[in-house]
């Protein structure tokens, strides 16, 4: 193979990367980062995610904090059952 086709691979490998970079880019400023890495709760809220844990592709848990209560949720498909309620801690 000649140089020019050394060339011309990685200005296209560079073109590539830097399309993947714009598309991250755009969706941050769009703020479609947030809406696809699922829900968080702010200071001050009263409902919150506090923490997940994926079990498996179906099946994760939750904690989920309402008020001064936390809730531990077994989430799998579009059913979700309680396991157990708990007083909020503060850290």
């Amino acid at each position: 193979m000649e140089f020019a086709d050394y060339y011309r691979f990685m200005f296209a490998l560079a073109f590539v990367v830097a399309l993947i970079w714009l598309t991250g880019y755009l969706m941050k400023r769009a703020g479609l980062d947030k809406r696809l890495g699922g829900v968080t709760g702010k200071a001050g809220e009263r409902l919150a995610v506090v923490d997940v844990l994926h079990l498996d592709p179906k099946r994760k848990l939750a904690i989920v904090r309402a008020d001064s209560r936390e809730y531990l949720l077994l989430i799998g498909g579009e059913h979700a059952q309680l396991i157990d309620t708990l007083e909020a801690h503060t850290p």
